[in-house]
């Protein structure tokens, strides 16, 4: 088996274990979502708000074992480009493919810039929440700047505390409900005004925000020790504790709190810490400070070491493939999906930033799955996990599904980025080619 320990001394530092790549998975599936965007969810599937985590779960595995297959295949940084170049041996595809899952990230972090400046913080501070916003991401690209070890280092504190935090609700919405205080029926309510097949389907492509971020772990192919065995363990692994967490967060939040309180709250969780009144909401604010934190740390370390790996390949200035020399991170990324986040955290509302990351991720997801099936005949010379065949053929479709129920100011947002992106691309292609001709005039 071809050695998979060993990166060049320029390049990034293997550093990577199975527990760090799982808390990795864990810690950017859990939180920020569900935090933040249950009571969204309640709004629209009433109390079924499980069985819409059980179907956002369904298609999130889907796609994930596409991912195990081809990061254990191909492990490069870069991800979702990587593959696509190499399944439709096109540059434009290939940028187009990375860029969205870029912009998801760009997007997804400044989304959780004003989650963080919400309901939570305000608790503590009375602060602007813009102004609030910036420095936290600036916080956010110091603690990624330091080093990859160290950020997930600082992942798996945070991990714990959120998981702890989710376990707490659901420990204390069954104790709730154990005391009689409860309404078991409350997790039954159809949605009003609505089907319930279509009602739950909407809701579970909200859902599907909170589960995506498995596939950032792509982008630290090159960082992780062992990959092909590593890699579809701590995948799976935290998919299934996720999913299971959320499933039972979603049974007993409305059970203990009206679906429609969930709906009209931008802290849906605190409203059944307080139902509870065991615990400080407080302590509970605390807690999902640190889930939404570190969902925005993890997503930035993705979107930096993606910006890096499309640089590497030409698709994206060269400038941006510059790593610190001490730390070994990709400076020149960190500071340029940062200042991109911020810009649109200024401009953005949190509901609008998290329907237009998962659009732009159902086209990532749509081009992994195809790559998946056409890279069937082209063989490696190391072991690497396969996926049954039909499991891309299902992700597939349920891929088009989901596009079909995104709104139109969610399909702009996602043009202008990609339009930006797209000049990018025809820039860095035109300095290449000048620069390639005047080295053979030279």
């Amino acid at each position: 088996m071809a050695s998979t320990t060993t990166t060049e001394a320029s390049g990034l530092r293997r550093a990577v274990t199975g527990p760090l790549l799982y808390l990795f998975i864990l810690g950017d599936v859990l939180g920020a979502g569900v935090y933040a965007l249950i009571g969204e969810m309640a709004g629209e599937a009433g109390g079924l708000v499980w069985l819409s985590f059980a179907i956002a779960l369904a298609m999130a595995l889907l796609t994930a074992f596409s991912y195990a297959e081809l990061v254990t295949k191909y492990p490069r940084a870069g991800g979702s480009a990587v593959f696509a170049e190499k399944a439709f041996r096109s540059p434009l595809v290939a940028f187009l493919v990375g860029f969205c899952m870029l912009a998801a990230g760009v997007v997804s972090a400044a989304g959780l810039s004003l989650a963080f400046t919400g309901e939570y913080l305000t608790a503590f501070l009375d602060v602007p929440q813009v102004p609030a916003a910036v420095v936290f991401l600036l916080v956010v690209a110091l603690v990624n700047a330091w080093g990859i070890k160290e950020s997930l280092r600082a992942n798996v504190v945070m991990t714990v505390i959120e998981a702890s935090g989710l376990v707490l609700v659901i420990v204390l919405g069954a104790w709730v409900i154990g005391r009689g205080d409860a309404d078991l029926g409350g997790a039954f309510i159809p949605p009003e005004d609505s089907s319930v097949g279509l009602a739950v389907l909407g809701s579970a492509l909200v859902a599907f925000y909170s589960f995506v971020g498995f596939e950032t772990s792509a982008n630290l192919a090159e960082e992780v020790r062992d990959v092909s065995r590593v890699y579809p363990r701590a995948l799976f692994g935290a998919l299934a504790t996720a999913g299971a967490v959320y499933v039972l967060l979603g049974f007993v939040a409305p059970a203990v709190v009206p679906p429609s309180e969930l709906a009209a709250s931008s802290g849906p969780l605190l409203e059944v810490v307080r139902a509870a009144g065991a615990v400080s909401p407080e302590l509970f604010a605390v807690i999902a400070l640190v889930a939404v934190a570190n969902g925005a740390l993890l997503t930035m370390i993705m979107t930096s070491r993606l910006s890096y790996g499309m640089a590497k390949q030409g698709l994206l200035p060269a400038p941006l493939a510059r790593v610190l020399p001490r730390r070994r991170t990709p400076g020149v990324a960190i500071l340029v999906t940062t200042a991109v986040a911020v810009v649109l955290a200024a401009t953005g509302e949190l509901v609008d930033l998290a329907s237009t990351v998962v659009l732009l991720l159902l086209f990532v997801f749509l081009s992994t799955n195809v790559a998946v099936l056409v890279l069937r005949r082209d063989d490696v010379d190391h072991d690497h996990f396969r996926s049954p065949t039909a499991l891309p053929v299902l992700a597939i479709a349920t891929c088009v599904v989901l596009l079909t129920q995104q709104e139109a100011q969610h399909w702009a947002l996602a043009g202008v980025l990609v339009a930006v992106g797209l000049v990018v691309y025809l820039v860095t292609r035109w300095a290449t080619r000048t620069a390639r001709a005047r080295d053979e005039r030279a």
